[in-house]
């Protein structure tokens, strides 16, 4: 198979990356399209030289796995590639038919000239692998778009239209039509305007001259404003100094410092947990016995039942993704009530202009409501969404068996009760699937996707499509109470409210994880989804789990209907109209007294202890989900806990940071633990232990795909 395809049309030499789905510039690619060029530079009837590339994407960037192994400093290197192709005697034209990112837009921008399909999407998204461009982007991008764009561009990550950047130096043409032709046109053009042996400098972005005024108080103003947001991220900060080297030094001197940066940063904790995040979502998507061609059922109308706040927000994935949604409720005030929050949601995201009146028109029109199973009969995917209860969820599921239509997919949007009792309320359990949205559902990047004993393959398939159709990261998790992702936030909040009983208090607690890098504490959390929910699930706990021990505090505050922010008042006090959670003295009275009750003496808590006690039962449950099959791999884990329970994506994931602690550092830890409060928590899980006696970590487990 060749990774770039040398062909001529005349006195230009052609090369064609391909090296799909993404043209990712690996080893193999480096050496054919190095290789390409020595023989467009050897044929003295060759006078210029097109890069072009099939499909979407003219090149995706760097091979991300060869980051810190031996491939990724092998001959040709990128940086090797990069001054191959800028120093070449011959006019070399970039052909960018599509997605240009990274590496791939830093080869573009050492290139002579540069055409693109104006829809072409260009951008430097290292950032947000904790890197910064590596092969010379900080240091064209802003000769050729200007410091202050560059800049944007850089520490977003996020692409840009070539339609919005023809009239910079980057494009030397910006077109509609076959964007290939066009560039093969204009490099003989380019021919033309030059004489026989024409030995004059050919156009060099590291040659272009900076003029940007007042450049230092441009960059401090800019490390000022990234600085609350970057305070765990080193990367913006390099990058700015990056950019800032551009402006003020010379072209060597700049990439001498880029060059160092990247090293630098390659190598911290940050972008390994961020590299390792990014693959872990690439996983997720790869079920062993599901292979990549199962048949996918066609999905072109959903309905969801239950028009409250997760109902709601379920519809409004699937509007927005262009597809017709019926929203059943039980009364037409219900459903009154739930359209209309769904269109004030829309109409704050309008006045915020993240939304064009268009786009409100099209996404509340495809959203309808309706009192009647009839009216949802043909739906090819049906989403319940209602209280979690199972004697409730088998109401529902007996009526769809009656209703639905032959090869619908039904989908409980359970977060914690058993699926496959849930599919044999029907007559066709292979149909029934989880699918667990998170609150807010229009917003949380997660979907757990339950896979029972009898879903059938392409329903899981599709289900994984879906999800990338909605924009989600899909996790397949099999089942058990609560799941991945709850079943780990259970471990994880007893022992924060066991904490409350020995001598922490919320505030103490949120302040501690929210240090640690958690985007919201557990009690405010708590709040924010309503503790009437984790309530009820404590009280089927209780009857399940006899023998274990809760702290009574919980119960307590929801015994005053203290429901979070929905009834003003949870763990916090709120005032009207303000999300702002202030600690509350009748809380504290409560916990206090609590104490008083067991005949504790209550002791200080260190920031440290809270850490170590939410983190560690979130691994050491972590660790039983995966002995037992409920998570396909350690990395899954990891991705439901960033995408679906803001666990800080500079740490990993749960098990990624238990390897960076050590599991036997770890283990010795749970062991004090387990001499003091409530220590049944800290038995071991199996899988655990056998990894911290072997010396090893979850990462040795691999990734099964």
């Amino acid at each position: 198979m060749a990774f770039a395809d040398y062909t001529s049309r005349g006195a230009v030499a052609v090369i064609t990356l391909d090296n799909p789905p993404v043209n990712a510039l690996g080893l193999k690619l480096r050496r054919e399209l190095a290789a390409g060029l020595e023989r467009a530079a050897a044929d003295t009837a060759i006078g210029a030289v097109v890069i072009t590339a099939g499909g979407q994407t003219f090149c995706g960037g760097a091979d991300v796995s060869e980051f810190g192994a031996p491939e990724m400093h092998a001959a040709p290197n990128l940086a090797d590639l990069i001054a191959l192709v800028e120093n070449f005697p011959k006019p070399v034209v970039a052909a960018l038919n599509g997605t240009t990112l990274g590496g791939g837009l830093e080869l573009a921008m050492a290139c002579h000239h540069r055409v693109a399909a104006a829809g072409a999407q260009l951008g430097l998204p290292e950032v947000k692998l904790g890197l910064l461009p590596g092969a010379g982007g900080t240091q064209r991008l802003p000769r050729l778009v200007g410091p202050e764009r560059a800049l944007n561009m850089i520490l977003s990550g996020t692409p840009v239209a070539a339609r919005e950047l023809k009239d910079t130096a980057l494009l030397d043409r910006v077109v509609e039509s076959d964007v290939a032709a066009a560039a093969l046109e204009y490099a003989q053009r380019t021919l033309g305007s030059r004489a026989p042996g024409d030995a004059a400098p050919l156009k060099k972005a590291r040659d272009i001259e900076i003029r940007f005024p007042n450049a230092e108080a441009f960059f401090d103003f800019a490390r000022g404003a990234i600085a609350p947001l970057a305070k765990n991220y080193p990367a913006p900060a390099k990058c700015i100094d990056a950019v800032e080297a551009a402006v003020l030094k010379p072209f060597a001197e700049g990439i001498k410092l880029e060059r160092a940066a990247f090293v630098e940063l390659l190598m911290s904790p940050e972008s390994k947990a961020l590299r390792h995040a990014f693959f872990a979502v690439r996983a997720a998507s790869k079920i062993p016995d599901v292979p990549a061609d199962t048949p996918l059922r066609a999905i072109k109308s959903v309905a969801v039942i239950g028009a409250g706040t997760m109902g709601g927000g379920i519809a409004m994935n699937f509007a927005n993704a262009g597809l017709p949604v019926t929203v059943l409720e039980t009364s037409q005030a219900a459903l009154d009530k739930g359209l209309g929050v769904v269109k004030g949601n829309y109409e704050s995201t309008l006045k915020k202009g993240r939304l064009t009146p268009q786009q409100f028109e099209q996404r509340t029109g495809l959203i309808k409501g309706t009192l009647s199973y009839d009216d949802i009969a043909q739906a090819d995917l049906i989403i319940e969404a209602v209280f979690e209860d199972l004697n409730v969820k088998r109401q529902v599921f007996e009526m769809l068996d009656a209703k639905a239509k032959k090869g619908a997919i039904l989908a409980s949007n359970t977060s914690t009760l058993d699926l496959n009792k849930i599919a044999n309320f029907t007559t066709r359990p292979a149909d029934v699937i989880g699918l667990h949205f998170f609150s807010p559902a229009n917003v949380t990047k997660l979907l757990e996707i339950v896979r029972g004993a009898a879903s059938a393959k392409e329903v899981v398939a599709t289900s994984l499509g879906l999800a990338k159709q909605i924009k989600k990261i899909g996790v397949v998790a099999g089942v058990c109470d609560g799941f991945i992702g709850n079943r780990m936030l259970n471990a994880f909040f007893r022992q924060m409210e066991l904490l409350l009983d020995v001598g922490a208090l919320p505030q103490q607690i949120d302040r501690a994880l929210e240090k640690f890098g958690f985007a919201m504490g557990p009690f405010r959390v708590s709040d924010l989804a309503g503790n009437d929910i984790a309530w009820y699930i404590r009280k089927r706990l209780y009857v399940e789990y006899p023998d274990r021990v809760f702290s009574k505090i919980p119960d307590r505050i929801c015994e005053l209907k203290r429901f979070g922010q929905k009834t003003g008042a949870g763990w916090y006090d709120y005032k009207p109209g303000d999300r702002n959670a202030i600690p509350s003295d009748l809380v504290t009275k409560i916990v206090l007294e609590e104490s008083a009750r067991l005949g504790l003496e209550r002791r200080k808590v260190s920031d440290e202890e809270i850490v170590e006690r939410a983190l560690y039962s979130l691994i050491n449950e972590g660790a039983r989900i995966l002995e037992e099959g409920i998570a396909l791999r350690a990395s899954d884990i990891d991705v439901v806990y960033i995408a679906g329970y803001g666990f800080p994506d500079f740490r990993g994931g749960p098990l990624f940071y238990a390897d960076t602690v050590g599991l036997p550092n770890i283990l010795r830890t749970m062991r004090g633990f387990a001499r003091g409060y409530q220590p049944d928590a800290w038995e071991p899980a199996p899988l655990l232990q056998k990894l911290a006696d072997e010396n090893r970590g979850f990462a040795s487990l691999g990734n099964r795909s």
